[in-house]
């Protein structure tokens, strides 16, 4: 069994993570961490995330006899896992949002010493809806009328950073198909005619909504949009987990969940 770490474990997240891992077979469980001051800390995790106790507390630290960390925390928190992973030589799944540039290089880093999965949406149905706007945007790239892309995303109420990481990962598979766009992030007032090498964002937080984002692909006369959405959270968690049982024995190196779904 993968002796199993969950970094962000009283978070929405986290409590899934703890749920849904905690019935898989191929994994165990042996420590659900938040950050030290965390009003959770102490809790049972199992408890916590609305099943039968698991007795096992939620922690302020990681523990080095874990094989895999999922870190599904804070950009802050991913900072943190991401220093220890490299230190105790611990395979990481990264599916934190919002990281700053120095904990993206530090990520970089590390999978020169451990496997690291780092990917911004961990659900099957959004890695295989990248696959079909890279061939979406490269087969648009030189449309006779030009191509308007557009990416809408909408989040529950309580998300911290925006656009979405995933929303940017998108962006990031159309500019490297059609090349170079300049990214605008809504609009507002008289902006003019829409410039033909742009690449409009635009984040909705409303309620609960677990996550949907759409990429439009406008021309003159006709438009595609590809559209995915989660009914809830489990896709996420269950895509990170079956990264974590990927990644157990896998060599150093940077992967994403294109190579845990063989895509």
């Amino acid at each position: 069994m993968i002796q199993l770490a969950i970094n962000g474990a009283a978070g929405r997240m986290g409590r899934r993570l703890i749920a849904l891992g905690s019935e898989d077979a191929q994994l165990n469980l042996i420590c659900a961490a938040e950050h030290a001051n965390h009003p959770d800390v102490g809790k049972d995790s199992g408890v916590l995330a609305g099943i039968s106790s698991l007795n096992l507390p939620i922690t302020g630290e990681l523990q080095s006899e874990s094989a895999v960390v999922i870190d599904f925390s804070s950009p802050e928190g991913a900072a943190v896992a991401t220093k220890f992973c490299a230190e105790n030589q611990v395979a990481l799944v990264m599916a934190s949002t919002g990281l700053s540039e120095q904990t993206i290089d530090a990520i970089k880093v590390a999978a020169e010493k451990i496997p690291v999965c780092w990917s911004p949406n961990m659900s099957l149905a959004v890695n295989l809806t990248m696959k079909l706007v890279q061939t979406a945007a490269s087969a648009l790239k030189n449309h006779a009328s030009g191509v308007d892309v557009e990416i809408l995303e909408t989040h529950h109420r309580y998300k911290a950073d925006s656009p979405s990481g995933t929303a940017l990962k998108f962006g990031d598979v159309v500019t490297q198909a059609m090349g170079e766009l300049n990214a605008t992030h809504g609009r507002e007032g008289a902006v003019g005619q829409r410039p033909r090498n742009e690449i409009g964002y635009h984040a909705i937080r409303s309620g609960d909504d677990p996550g949907q984002h759409t990429i439009l692909f406008g021309m003159l006369g006709e438009k595609i949009e590809l559209t995915v959405a989660a009914s809830n959270r489990d896709c996420y968690a269950l895509g990170a987990l079956e990264a974590a049982k990927f990644i157990a024995d896998k060599p150093p190196g940077l992967y994403t969940m294109n190579d845990v779904l063989g895509l």
